[in-house]
């Protein structure tokens, strides 16, 4: 008797927690391709800052500090296109974790409430069936 009620404790303890472990392992999840994204968008910032200083060391005469300053606009523009792309990947991201928590959220919701009912139905009976004893 007491097995039953522990294994059925620990049933509900299981679905009860099991919407929140969803939860945390999709925030994870996201909070890991976020930040590998950002150590890569990172890296190659870094690399593109890095080639300019080396390009600029090159600069020797009036030529090629003419030739650094062209060099220095088309990277500009590399650099504000790239950012626009990491700023649009990373909103992609977002918006797909937002779909996935409401998802996870409604599928929840909707567990809670069919449990509710489920539970208002399992109670009702057992109130009868105890009151009856108790009137015996």
């Amino acid at each position: 008797m007491q097995d039953k009620m522990m294994d059925a404790f620990n049933a509900q303890t299981r679905q009860m927690f099991e919407p929140m472990r969803k939860i945390n392992s999709l925030m994870l999840n996201n909070m890991e391709k976020m930040t590998q994204y950002q150590l890569e968008a990172m890296k190659r910032y870094s690399q593109m800052g890095t080639e300019r200083i080396r390009n600029a060391t090159d600069v020797q005469d009036a030529e090629s500090l003419r030739d650094f300053g062209t060099q220095q606009a088309a990277m500009m523009n590399e650099l504000s296109q790239q950012m626009q792309e990491d700023a649009r990947v990373m909103s992609e991201m977002s918006l797909e974790f937002k779909a996935e928590m409401e998802k996870l959220f409604g599928e929840a919701g909707k567990q809670m409430a069919d449990q509710a009912s489920s539970a208002a139905k399992g109670e009702q009976p057992a109130k009868a069936s105890s009151q009856s004893s108790r009137k015996s």
